[in-house]
């Protein structure tokens, strides 16, 4: 979403490439013909109306920076799944790099071009258009008016574009948005940063320009506003019938909203605030993201909500949900729905989410792959719940800021998980004397504090055995003095603000470890973690021979010291030193 553009070529092929840039050939010593009716054009004017697209291009303020993603003739590549930069709460649906589509493949096509196909200046056409692609928009209408030959393979590719990135400043105009939508007739990706306030002009703007916009995310920056209501968010919604993927940031005053789509597939929903209506009518609704204010004010009621998802969307997937009104009321209301597809749940804040909801859960839905229960007050009763549950099916659990687990209860997790990859369990062994985690963490903190919290014996050991967790996260674990870890496939760890973690009583056993965040912790543990990753001798491989003590007791190691090669010539393996990052103040 930032920075200058990059190629990215449309998903399909709907439209073949060679008509999308193809240009007439004009005659090397001009045209005396009118170029609409072939009349000469000494004394002449044309009856005929301009064709569409025609003229010089149009010229949007260059102030503005907009990203244009238009096709590339010689390959299609299908673009890796876009990694937003999503709240830490919304990380139950896309965490880092582990997504359920990043198995996608690239798919290369090649073009048949004429050999005396040239664009301006005999330069060939598949050249300038791969040059001019990759300009910013306020250059490419620069460049539009070097040349006709420019001009009109400009055009094209604001024709041919399928995505399109947008930062709309603060001191845009109204019609901004509409002057370059106007531009891109086969739009089917739109993204908009708002820096400035957005209402149902720009939806309108949206639906009168992009006919076939099957993806939108419109992302609000601190300093705007969005006015757009729940009403017209429901009209907008209910026009498009090739809407499959909507998200949208700063829905304060939605009040209540309808929605009703038979395309829409993807939908997410932030600052959601005292909603008196929630109708969804999205048979094909398969991923949904509510996250909701943190004020104690919010008067949204959750567990009607959760039935109407059921009844009115039977094929959800994916669930992320996160309001401080989160109850057990809410959890059964989840769980009559039966949703069989349901593979992700993500429930967060919800502080009056018990054991009781765990089993509720546990019950109904057997095939979980995430379980985020993030800030709620389960204990290591309910953790054992869900490892009795899910010991086949469960890759990510993400337990952070649930005060009442402890130790005990990790480590028996992850001898109990063994297809676990990720697992998150920051601010749960705290001391609670301790100053607390850093400024960000507690910003998140503080609308987690469970009512029952007990207090946790101070100074626990964690020791944990896996052999297929990739990270772990530790973060403002307070309450931890000894850790050991022997996971040969992690590569990420955190340990920010683990204050009392002592280093001579850390031990990581952890070969593929890439990097470690250690931000908030003591001088001597960041050195102890850089001397175990950097300088760990038990992972390199010991290349000296065997020998015999001379009573014949046992083996030890021994330099080789003669020049003759070693026993059944063969060669020393070459020694790597690992590449890890420890990311400290």
């Amino acid at each position: 979403m930032r920075g200058h553009p990059h190629p990215v070529t449309p998903g399909g092929a709907a439209t073949p490439i060679s008509d999308a840039y193809q240009v007439k050939r004009g005659k090397k010593r001009g045209n005396y013909n009118c170029g609409r009716c072939g009349l000469p054009k000494k004394g002449h004017s044309c009856h005929l109306p301009r064709a569409i697209g025609g003229g010089a291009a149009a010229t949007p303020s260059t102030d503005s920076t907009c990203s244009v993603v238009s096709p590339s003739p010689p390959m299609l590549l299908l673009p890796p799944p876009s990694r937003q930069a999503c709240s830490n709460l919304r990380r139950a649906l896309s965490f880092d790099d582990i997504d359920v589509n990043d198995e996608e493949e690239q798919v290369e096509m090649e073009m048949e071009v004429e050999s005396d196909l040239i664009g301006s200046g005999k330069l060939p056409m598949a050249c300038l258009w791969e040059i001019l692609k990759r300009l910013p928009p306020p250059a490419l209408l620069s460049a539009a008016g070097v040349c006709k030959g420019w001009r009109e393979t400009a055009k094209r590719l604001w024709k041919a574009a399928e995505e399109l990135r947008i930062r709309v400043p603060v001191k845009a105009q109204i019609g901004f948005v509409g002057s370059v939508l106007q531009k891109c007739p086969g739009l089917v990706r739109l993204s908009l940063r708002m820096e400035s306030d957005i209402d149902a002009t720009t939806l309108a703007c949206v639906a009168f320009s992009c006919p076939n916009l099957e993806s939108m995310e419109i992302f609000i920056s601190d300093a705007s506003t969005n006015r757009i209501t729940g009403d017209e968010l429901g009209r907008f919604v209910a026009d498009r019938r090739c809407l499959t993927s909507l998200k949208m940031e700063g829905c304060s005053n939605f009040g209540s909203f309808v929605l009703s789509s038979s395309s829409l597939s993807t939908l997410w929903l932030s600052d959601l605030h005292s909603l008196s209506k929630m109708i969804f009518n999205c048979p094909n609704l398969k991923e949904i993201s509510l996250d909701f204010s943190r004020q104690e004010s919010d008067s949204t009621d959750l567990a009607t909500m959760m039935d109407d998802l059921g009844r009115s969307c039977p094929r959800l997937q994916n669930i992320h949900v996160a309001s401080v009104r989160l109850s057990h009321a809410a959890v059964l209301a989840l769980t009559d729905a039966n949703l069989r597809g349901l593979r992700m749940l993500s429930l967060v804040l919800g502080s009056e989410i018990t054991d009781a909801s765990v089993a509720a859960i546990a019950s109904s839905y057997t095939n979980l792959e995430l379980l985020d229960l993030s800030g709620s007050s389960i204990s290591d009763s309910g953790l054992g719940m869900i490892c009795n549950v899910f010991p086949d099916t469960l890759r990510r659990l993400l337990l952070a800021l649930c005060p009442n687990i402890t130790s005990s209860g990790i480590q028996f997790a992850t001898a109990q998980l063994p297809l676990l990859e990720l697992m998150d369990c920051g601010m749960t062994i705290c001391d609670p004397n301790s100053e607390g985690p850093s400024r960000e963490e507690n910003s998140e903190s503080e609308f987690m504090k469970a009512p029952n919290s007990k207090v946790h014996i101070i100074y626990q050991k964690l020791i944990i055995k896996h052999s297929r967790l990739k990270k772990l996260s530790l973060w403002g674990c307070s309450g931890l003095d000894a850790l050991n870890l022997n996971c040969p496939e992690l590569n990420d760890l955190n340990l920010n603000s683990c204050n009392n973690l002592h280093p001579e009583r850390l031990l990581l056993q952890c070969p593929n470890l890439e990097s470690v965040h250690a931000s908030g912790c003591q001088e001597m543990l960041v050195d102890s973690i850089q001397n175990q990753i950097c300088n760990d001798i038990g992972s390199i491989e010991n290349i000296f021979p065997s020998k015999r003590m001379p009573d014949g007791s046992k083996r030890v190691r021994v330099p080789y010291i003669s020049p003759q090669p070693f026993d059944g010539e063969k060669k020393p393996k070459r020694i790597s030193k690992r590449q890890c990052t420890v990311l400290a103040n």
